[in-house]
């Protein structure tokens, strides 16, 4: 495919003054006022003259340079290097083979554990494709670079508060939630099963694991539902379930998630909502045991089943 990019006259005819000085006269552009120094979106960069892909969104990083930061080319034929002496300096020129554009110089002092490289690049000789729109333009054979960082970016939460099956069937329709398992955590048996559990001698919470899109939710954003779909104010107890298997619990994955839980719960102590102060633990996350399969997405299966869970509105923080 990269061999039917080639430089176009017509192209540079189109280029506004900046782009032409950029890439055809080795100009550079200022720092922090550029196109793409700070942009974030997950996409394709080609070249602004030929169009050959140069860099990814996967491969960006932030130099605090003011400038454009790629830790290597998407495609590593289309970058060439060239031995720059002008300025006073002795750097390495990098520009795109088929469209011979200067794209701005690479540097050894990107970040060591991505190669060690700090590819500095002039916004104006790039032009940039969304992941969304590839396979519209042509570049679709690039699509499988951002499906992979996409669950890359997938978060957990491990969450206690009851009965699992109720907490999955509310949290399972809550905005950004990919998918959820329920399972069991916090005891001092390993590999344990519903009837282990249900015996009442290993410690386990019966508990729900939460992956979610933290573009389309926060953490946040699911604790405070979690304090309005189950009563955290009951020590070991949901409704007519009681035992330590029902307790409310927050299973931290990291500090982060154990600080916002920490502000979440003195929040809703602040508010008076709540029948009595929050009793629900907040621990780090250890082993987690998935629960049989008769168990995941149970009210789905069997939507009259049992469950103690349903959602408080008025107990909801003020916004």
């Amino acid at each position: 495919m990269t061999n039917s990019y080639k430089k176009d006259d017509s192209a540079i005819e189109q280029l506004d003054r900046l782009q032409y000085q950029v890439t055809q006269q080795c100009g550079t552009e200022p720092p922090f006022n550029n196109a793409f120094w700070d942009n974030k979106a997950p996409g394709l960069y080609v070249d602004i003259v030929s169009g050959e892909p140069l860099f990814s969104s996967t491969d960006k990083f932030d130099s605090g340079t003011g400038w454009p930061s790629f830790t290597q080319p998407v495609e590593a034929d289309n970058v060439t290097d060239h031995q720059d002496e002008t300025h006073g300096m002795s750097r390495t020129e990098v520009r795109s083979r088929h469209g011979d554009s200067h794209l701005g110089h690479v540097f050894p002092d990107g970040p060591q554990d991505r190669g060690g490289l700090r590819y500095c690049i002039n916004s104006a000789s790039l032009r940039f494709i969304p992941a969304d729109k590839l396979e519209d333009e042509g570049y679709g054979e690039y699509q499988h670079l951002f499906e992979a960082k996409k669950a890359a970016n997938e978060e957990t939460a491990l969450l206690a508060g009851g009965c699992y099956w109720g907490m999955e069937e509310l949290f399972r329709k809550q905005p950004g939630v990919l998918r959820t398992r329920v399972g069991f955590t916090g005891g001092h048996v390993p590999d344990v099963s519903y009837s282990d559990v249900k015996q009442g001698h290993t410690g386990h919470a019966e508990a729900l694991e939460i992956v979610y899109d933290p573009q389309k939710t926060s953490y946040r954003e699911l604790l405070e539902f979690f304090f309005i779909m189950h009563d955290p104010t009951t020590k070991n107890r949901q409704g007519n379930d009681i035992g330590d298997s029902y307790r409310s619990a927050i299973f931290c994955m990291n500090e982060e998630q154990a600080r916002v839980a920490s502000e979440v719960i003195k929040d809703f102590d602040a508010s008076g909502k709540l029948p009595g102060p929050i009793v629900t633990e907040v621990v780090k996350a250890g082993p987690f045991y998935e629960a049989e399969p008769e168990h995941q997405d149970y009210l789905q299966h069997y939507p009259t089943g049992y469950t103690c869970h349903w959602v408080r509105k008025d107990w909801a923080l003020d916004k």
